[in-house]
């Protein structure tokens, strides 16, 4: 196991989660229901099944598009949203 990539992806998801819409919404849900168990467990597996999918994404289609592409398209992606936030718009 690399330990380094383990710790840095646990680091990079774990601050970019925190204080989430999704981490706000699982506040919500188990405030309201009052079973912070169950909300937890379905919580914990979304997010392990959206991390697979997309590490398996990733995996198919780095081997064939180029990874400085796949960069590129994801920061233009990161801007038009951050934009469409900033105007209200999405």
């Amino acid at each position: 196991m690399d330990w380094k990539l383990f710790f840095s992806a646990f680091g990079t998801l774990f601050l970019a989660e925190l204080g989430d819409k999704t981490q706000l919404a699982c506040v919500l849900m188990a405030a309201r229901t009052e079973k912070p168990w169950a909300v937890f467990f379905g919580a914990s597996l979304a997010l392990v099944l959206v991390s697979f999918i997309g590490v398996m994404f990733a995996q198919l289609i780095c081997n064939y598009i180029p990874q400085d592409l796949i960069k590129k398209v994801a920061a233009v992606g990161f801007v038009v949203m951050g934009c469409l936030i900033w105007f209200d718009k999405l």
